[in-house]
């Protein structure tokens, strides 16, 4: 465990001296609000189920999250999709025009994008040949002004995890922020870092609904850590950056365990058919090892076998032009039809 990380130098000077937006609701967090006239946020009072604004805390879905991952609520922010809680960890902590962070491409490409937005110097250090991190190329390019780390793991688009060694060493040498980006970990059989906060007070974990949820309309993305840092976090977000009917969507799902476990089930049996089926595939020169919903493959030429899969109605991703992924496309796990459609088409290539 660290024991010289401060969170307090991390945080940008005009954040810690800022008071945040108090809205409405705010200061009835901890009340009993069934009974009271509302008559404070210039609401319309004619109710229709939406005409009031949202709990601007979410409480009673950081309830149930809380209580399936063994975490306090305070150490749980919720946002507009996980790409709002990136944001929000750059803008809480990141300087612009004067810090940097580290990412590992092959990876998620909204990191880059959001360190772009905010005038971020972005640090790429690339992946080992089997998509691990080098850690000795990382600590390297590290300075004073590395405010974070970020680790996708399983990896888009590579599909595998990060080792748990390598994870550890970042976390007990870098005196930043470490983020690992969990996207994608029910589909793998490793368990969450989510445990972990209460030994890293550096570790940040973000999660979302859109992946083995099957929520990604409604956009809800989850970030946990220390009460420390989520507070930070909860001083800049807006207000009401959740709306009451991702709320309540989130809630009737997060409920039906049953239903999601069986769904991450299929995925899983799926993935595993898919990828017996593709060494038969004779264009098809490398499977990469997944714990994803999706698969990476090499092939002979990337762009041709993506134009060749379009015509026939089937749209993959084509990853050619990602570091270390020359010729790749990435397939997403589909139904049983959708995926017997793609093996028809992936053979009538052959």
């Amino acid at each position: 465990m660290k024991n010289n990380f401060d969170i307090n130098t991390l945080v940008r000077e005009n954040v810690k001296a800022m008071k945040p937006y108090s809205s409405a609701r705010d200061e009835f967090e901890d009340f009993d609000t069934a009974d009271m006239i509302f008559l404070d946020a210039n609401e319309n009072p004619y109710e229709n189920g939406v005409n009031r604004y949202p709990d601007p805390q979410q409480a009673t879905v950081k309830s149930v999250l809380a209580a399936q991952n063994g975490v306090e609520k305070n150490q749980i922010l919720l946002g507009n999709g996980s790409d709002e809680v990136l944001d929000l960890l750059f803008r809480a902590f990141c300087e612009p025009k004067l810090d940097n962070v580290i990412t590992l491409p092959p990876t998620y490409g909204m990191y880059s994008v959001l360190a772009n937005l905010n005038a971020i110097e972005n640090r790429e250090v690339l992946l080992s040949n089997d998509f691990q991190p080098q850690l000795n190329e990382i600590m390297k390019v590290v300075d004073a002004n590395t405010k974070m780390i970020f680790l996708c793991s399983p990896n888009n688009p590579t599909g595998n995890s990060f080792s748990t060694e390598s994870v550890q060493y970042l976390l007990n040498n870098f005196n930043g922020l470490v983020v690992i980006d969990e996207a994608y970990i029910d589909f793998s059989d490793k368990a969450s870092w989510i445990p972990k906060i209460k030994d890293y007070p550096n570790l940040i974990i973000t999660q979302t609904l859109s992946k083995a949820y099957g929520l990604a309309g409604i956009r809800l993305g989850i970030c946990y850590a220390s009460a420390a840092i989520i507070a930070v976090l909860n001083k800049i977000k807006p207000p009401y950056n959740v709306n009451e009917l991702t709320q309540k969507r989130a809630l009737e799902r997060l409920n039906d365990s049953s239903k999601i476990k069986e769904e991450i089930n299929s995925i899983i049996a799926q993935r595993e058919l898919l990828l017996k089926v593709l060494h038969e595939v004779n264009f098809v020169s490398k499977i990469y090892p997944t714990e994803a919903n999706f698969i990476l493959i090499k092939v002979d030429n990337a762009n041709q076998r993506y134009d060749e899969l379009i015509a026939k109605g089937i749209v993959i991703r084509n990853r050619t032009t990602q570091p270390l992924c020359e010729n790749t496309l990435r397939l997403t796990v589909g139904t049983e039809e959708e995926n017997k459609k793609l093996i028809e088409a992936l053979q009538s290539l052959n």
